[in-house]
């Protein structure tokens, strides 16, 4: 993967040091404080930022697999009282109200059956004042409105940053997974396996007109409930056991 990929967080996602810099510099946690990884996969991205800015992590997956896996090697990172991991939807985490500091969603939110709904449930775990930060994928020509977005989940655009070299690591990430399906399947069972290598197959056609963001939303200091607002976001969703490319680029 090259010395731009932190080999700890493992290859299921498109999170390399540029992207975890972001993280930490975006999310602006104090130690002590919680953190929600949503859609974590394996672990990696929530367990590295967990130890990095001391503080506790709540993983949430929809695959049982990557959920154990990533309570299996939470303590290479963090003591075991400090990470817990659970199976649970995007758009239904069943955390409690203004519960986290922050909340990331690295590669996952393009599998939730209803993208706003999603969004408006980071918005409800967030305290007031917490941050979201999410990545993002599109056309190279697409114009997407994220402040309308944001303020649909009663959240605020703060920061859109772009992520110019993330193509070319999910291609790198795409021929690991191809090169060692083997092990994919031993880690997380054949189904999974198997979907995360028909995205590998089915993406590396479209690397080429991809652009990719890291978008950082807040929850407003005051205490306002998320506006219901129109479904801007929806897409079809895909259980996967690792993180894999968001392949519905957004027009």
């Amino acid at each position: 993967m090259g010395e731009r990929y932190p080999h700890e967080v493992a290859a299921h996602s498109s999170a390399d040091w540029p992207l975890l810099e972001l993280l930490v510099t975006r999310l602006q946690l104090a130690p002590g404080q919680l953190l929600v990884d949503a859609g974590c996969g394996t672990g990696g991205v929530g367990l590295w930022l967990a130890r990095a800015l001391s503080v506790h992590l709540a993983g949430l997956d929809l695959s049982a697999a990557a959920v154990q896996h990533a309570t299996a090697r939470a303590t290479a990172f963090v003591p075991a009282e400090r990470a817990a991991f659970r199976v649970a939807a995007l758009e239904a985490t069943g955390l409690p109200d203004g519960c986290a500091h922050a909340v990331v969603c690295v590669d996952a939110l393009g599998f939730a059956t209803d993208r706003t709904a999603a969004l408006r449930e980071f918005g409800r775990v967030l305290a007031p004042g917490g941050r979201l930060a999410l990545t993002r994928a599109l056309r190279r020509d697409a114009a997407p409105d994220y402040e309308e977005h944001a303020r649909a989940a009663g959240l605020v655009l703060e920061h859109v940053d772009e992520r110019p070299d993330e193509p070319a690591t999910w291609e790198r990430v795409f021929r690991l997974w191809i090169r060692h399906a083997d092990t994919l399947v031993r880690e997380l069972g054949d189904t999974e396996a198997q979907n995360m290598l028909a995205t590998a197959h089915r993406s590396l056609p479209l690397l080429p007109g991809r652009r990719a963001v890291l978008l950082t939303l807040r929850r407003p200091a005051e205490d306002r409930s998320p506006r219901p607002g129109a479904d801007t976001m929806t897409g079809p969703g895909h259980q996967n056991g690792g993180r894999a490319m968001d392949e519905r680029t957004e027009q």
